[in-house]
């Protein structure tokens, strides 16, 4: 992770992204388990070169979209990421999962790989027990 990167996570404290997971997590789409998940996370440009470049930090965020068929219900990390995608793309830095209750949630195996593939392993997961490097929760 680059300095310019630390610098840019600390615009946006873990609690305003609790709290906007905890805003995203209401709006989620739940008749099936009642469960609403909300995820926010920052977001930064990306050069040509892959890596982050100066440009404004912003908050993406999403929520689960439920489905009949639970396998294809849409996590709300899945949703944040074409959030990341539809506000003009970038990489991810830290991000925070959370019930419609605000209890912490870890992302499940899937959505660590999607994170992966938008924040590399050094993007921050915000948890119970505090922040974490994806790397080490693959």
């Amino acid at each position: 992770m680059s300095s310019d990167e630390t610098a840019a996570q600390r615009t946006v404290d873990a609690d305003t992204l609790r709290h906007r997971a905890l805003e995203a997590a209401k709006g989620a789409y739940r008749p099936y388990s009642g469960l609403g998940v909300g995820a926010a996370a920052t977001a930064v440009p990306v050069g040509a070169d892959g890596l982050a470049a100066d440009g404004p930090v912003r908050v993406v965020t999403g929520c689960n979209v439920e489905n009949a068929s639970y396998g294809l219900t849409l996590c709300a990390e899945c949703s944040l990421v074409s959030d990341l995608h539809r506000t003009g793309g970038g990489r991810l830095l830290e991000v925070v999962v959370v019930t419609h209750s605000g209890e912490p949630l870890a992302p499940c195996g899937r959505c660590r790989q999607l994170l992966h593939e938008h924040g590399g392993p050094d993007l921050l997961v915000h948890g119970a027990r505090g922040p974490v490097r994806l790397a080490a929760l693959l």
